[in-house]
């Protein structure tokens, strides 16, 4: 839903605020199930597993690959980020046939 868009002619940057572009918001998120796995590594001194943001990095190759799934059936084979419902549907009517 977010995007960061610049003028090609100027390099102005079009979206500078939150005011102009989609935020997210509880409507527009899938439901989430949060879990843990408290049992400490034995790979290190503190037990400690991955840290930071190392869990969420995953998450955007999983969106897109599930999108890419449901498109692939129409013959869509390559959608770039953000998945926004303009992209899809342009990738959704270049995959098309011509008639």
């Amino acid at each position: 839903m977010e995007k960061v868009v610049y003028d090609r002619e100027s390099g102005q940057l079009l979206t500078a605020s939150f005011m102009d572009y989609a935020m997210p918001r509880a409507d527009t998120l899938p439901d989430l199930v949060n879990g843990s796995n408290p049992i400490p590594t034995g790979a290190n001194l503190l037990g400690a597993k991955g840290a930071g943001e190392a869990g969420t990095v995953g998450a955007l190759p999983v969106v897109m690959n599930a999108v890419m799934d449901a498109l692939s059936r129409l013959g869509v084979r390559h959608l770039d980020m953000p998945a926004t419902p303009e992209r899809v549907w342009r990738a959704i009517q270049d995959a098309r046939p011509p008639s």
